[in-house]
């Protein structure tokens, strides 16, 4: 309550003498919480960033970035970084997860603007700008899944012949990951993030983003941990995405099956990633709703992990854990 007194008191700052109301707008994954400012004759958005917790000169700095780029982000009409407060346009209330339905027609349409947009980006990269997406990072990130979705959520305790099944399979993934080419990276570039919008689509959400793999932003939208398309339907946009991707210059690989092995290698770590996250959200903060989508990012994982020889044994630890056998001596073949 006391920080939504300290946002009315800073737009009133903003709008002397003009009425307004605030209505929660959205909740994110993170500490954020964004208000819609209604006024008499306009709506505008306000970003609540504790400054303990969230960093706004992070999202100043993409957001600079990506309009460069010209994409389609809110424009920062004030600011109070001491407070951790931004006051933004509105992008509208109507995300692509909102819009997407199972018209393929409707699909291929926002996906190509999402895709384009997500060009756009890629092409405005160079070093040393944003933090790098390095070993360091991509590691803590899967272990993530280790505290929170293995030791909270399954509540179990690794053996040791687990961790080195696990320990392999992370360097193993870390290794290709790296070796990808590298981009500007938005680090949630999904249904929920991207808003219809006109141009297409409203991008949000973007304080995090890096400069690493590739594929990342890619499975983030092919492979969305809230909306399920046929692998088929997920090659197709990907084959589009490629095409148009080395049109342009981007540094995708020329073999697309190599291009689409990196691109599923890269959504085993983001997925793993993502079950740590979700856990997290729940264990943590507090927040069940992310606990229904544990199945489908579960499903992405496993459909991978069948795939490539390389994931078995992550296959076989997978069964282990969910069947409640952590114990049971099982061969692991590399």
């Amino acid at each position: 309550m006391e920080r939504l007194q300290l946002i009315e008191n800073w737009i009133n700052t903003q709008f002397p003498n003009q009425n307004f109301t605030l209505q929660s707008a959205s909740t994110d994954a993170s500490f954020r919480r964004y208000f819609r400012v209604v006024l008499d004759d306009n709506t505008l958005i306000v970003m609540d960033a504790p400054p303990q917790q969230e960093n706004c000169n992070a999202f100043l700095q993409v957001a600079d970035l990506f309009s460069i780029a010209k994409v389609h982000t809110p424009t920062i009409l004030a600011q109070n970084i001491e407070q951790g407060f931004l006051l933004l346009s509105d992008l509208g209330n109507k995300t692509y997860l909102q819009a997407l339905n199972a018209n393929v027609e409707d699909a291929n349409n926002l996906y190509r603007d999402a895709t384009d947009t997500l060009i756009k980006i890629q092409l405005a990269s160079r070093t040393e700008v944003l933090p790098d997406y390095d070993e360091t990072l991509l590691l803590a990130e899967l272990n993530l899944f280790v505290e929170w979705y293995i030791g909270k959520h399954l509540q179990v305790n690794l053996t040791t012949e687990q961790k080195v099944v696990l320990d392999k399979v992370f360097a193993c993934l870390i290794e290709n990951n790296l070796a990808q080419a590298k981009v500007f990276v938005h680090r949630d570039y999904h249904s929920r993030n991207l808003m219809v919008t006109a141009p297409n689509p409203g991008v949000i959400d973007f304080q995090d983003a890096v400069y690493g793999p590739i594929t990342y932003d890619l499975v983030s939208l092919f492979k969305d941990a809230y909306i399920q398309w046929e692998e088929e339907q997920i090659l197709d946009w990907s084959i589009r995405y490629w095409e148009k991707a080395a049109k342009q210059g981007l540094p995708v690989d020329t073999d697309f099956t190599n291009f689409y092995q990196d691109f599923e290698w890269m959504g085993v770590q983001r997925h793993l990633k993502i079950l740590g996250i979700f856990a997290r959200l729940f264990y943590r903060d507090g927040k069940d709703a992310y606990l229904k989508d544990l199945p489908l990012v579960m499903h992405y994982l496993r459909v991978t992990c069948k795939r490539y020889r390389a994931f078995h044994p992550l296959l076989v630890l997978l069964d282990e854990l969910e069947n409640d056998r952590s114990e049971t001596k099982v061969g692991y073949t590399f």
